[in-house]
């Protein structure tokens, strides 16, 4: 249940820093302000405009520090409350003693994505926009970024309304026909209601299948660098990196844990995972390194699989392709510089990106068939790419669209139109869950429990 009471947090980083926030928001945030701030000028605290002061202990006048702080009148706050921002020096105890005095003065510590929540109980963003601010703040590529801030705005929410009002109309529609019936009932819902259900189909359609890319985009994915000793495999994971990371010599087995580094690897978010060279072994420390080498294999998104293709393809070659089995992969011919010898089974299929960490030759095609691997030759950094990027999302898509398919399978089939609204309100609920329309509170709390104080 949502309490009108008064919230508080600190809302930058914890640690010392150049500047440090605490923001209130609710109904008391001006009198608490205004209780333990001391403007410099004799005005007063006037909405949207910054007052220079000091932030002081009611009680005993004493200096806590100087501070700017910053009234926002509702309802144009980021909660649709009275907020109130308080700067102050970055120190993590003067921001403490600040949010300690907030808090004698009768807010209350904010639960984790509160402010965001009540922005969304208020009715200034829906749930696609409120789950964006989160996504913006993880955001590790630029590429990334953008399909957040777009949600953010409302572009991803524009599109889910395109089918909600498809939606909307055929169930008046329908509700309609059934209150007034006239003679030709079929023809005017063959005609009319089809005709927006059948866009709000196609535009559910695009938007689950899109989930994929808008996944990758948000998540990331796990890409395994794997081979058999002496193949180039570290000086891979350093060439992408663009730095050196790995230890890279000319000895077999160096390389005997795993390496884990997230990359950009043109938009894409990729953890990339260098792994101990595969082979038989009688060292013990070595053979730690390729069980879990052949333990990782399976559980990533792509494997690259690094082979010398200065050197015959073995039978340590071929215990890797044994473990990479039916798993995404792309075959890296690693040493172009050298004259080539590798020759692949002739039944293996998968892509081969031939590349040379010497000279560099060949690595920009390798980052390009990384990316095509996920995104299938979408264009992730255009300014106008909007997607669904979680499976929560995904999954209320997948039921409103066996909602619409089965309402125009039984108008087709001439059932009676008393049936028809259910398959419609089933629809209309599955999109609200997306949106927050009708989501339910423990979801929601769900959702904004995985926020950080302070948001």
């Amino acid at each position: 249940m949502y309490v009108r009471d008064t919230i508080a947090a600190i809302s930058t980083a914890v640690g010392e820093g150049g500047i440090g926030i605490v923001r209130i928001s609710g109904p008391a945030s001006l009198p608490i302000a205004e209780s333990i701030f001391k403007a410099k000028s004799n005005g007063g605290l006037k909405s949207h405009r910054f007052s220079y002061g000091a932030v002081v202990t009611p009680q005993t006048g004493d200096l806590v520090d100087e501070a700017m702080v910053v009234y926002m009148k509702t309802p144009n706050s980021y909660t649709r409350e009275d907020v109130v921002e308080i700067q102050c020096h970055g120190g993590t105890l003067v921001v403490s003693r600040i949010l300690n005095l907030v808090i004698s003065e009768g807010a209350r510590l904010a639960e984790p994505g509160e402010f965001t929540k009540r922005a969304f109980l208020n009715g200034r963003i829906d749930l696609v926009q409120a789950e964006a601010v989160m996504d913006v703040i993880s955001s590790r590529t630029d590429a990334s970024l953008a399909l957040a801030q777009h949600q953010r705005e409302g572009l991803l929410s524009k599109r889910i309304a395109t089918v909600k009002d498809g939606i909307v109309y055929a169930l008046a529609y329908v509700e309609a026909l059934i209150d007034f019936p006239e003679d030709d009932v079929d023809v005017a819902v063959e005609t009319d209601v089809l005709g927006k259900v059948t866009p709000a189909l196609a535009e559910l359609d695009s938007l689950i299948e899109g989930f994929d890319e808008g996944r990758v985009l948000r998540d990331g994915v796990s890409v395994v660098i794997a081979g058999k000793p002496n193949v180039g495999k570290s000086s891979l994971l350093n060439t992408l990196l663009k730095e050196k990371r790995a230890i890279v010599t000319s000895v077999p087995g160096t390389t005997r844990d795993l390496i884990e580094e997230v990359v950009n690897i043109n938009g894409l978010p990729v953890k990339l995972l260098d792994t101990a060279g595969i082979r038989e072994s009688d060292d013990q420390v070595e053979q730690e390194g390729v069980r879990l080498s052949l333990d990782r294999i399976p559980r990533a998104d792509l494997v690259l699989f690094v082979i010398d293709g200065s050197a015959p393809f073995d039978e340590d070659d071929a215990t890797i392709l044994r473990a990479i089995g039916a798993k995404s992969c792309i075959v890296v011919e690693n040493k172009s510089d050298l004259p080539s010898v590798a020759v692949l089974p002739s039944d293996f299929s998968a892509p081969v990106v031939t590349i040379s960490t010497h000279t560099g030759s060949g690595v920009p095609s390798l980052r390009d068939a990384i990316t095509n691997a996920f995104m299938h030759g979408h264009a992730i950094d255009s300014r106008e790419y909007v997607a669904v990027s979680k499976a929560r999302h995904r999954d209320s898509l997948l039921k409103a669209r066996t909602s619409l398919r089965s309402f125009v399978s039984n108008l087709e089939a001439c059932m009676n139109l008393e049936v028809l609204p259910i398959d419609l309100r089933d629809a209309l609920d599955a999109v609200g869950e997306v949106t927050g329309e009708t989501t339910a509170d423990d979801i929601l709390d769900r959702i904004f429990s995985s926020f950080c104080i302070g948001k």
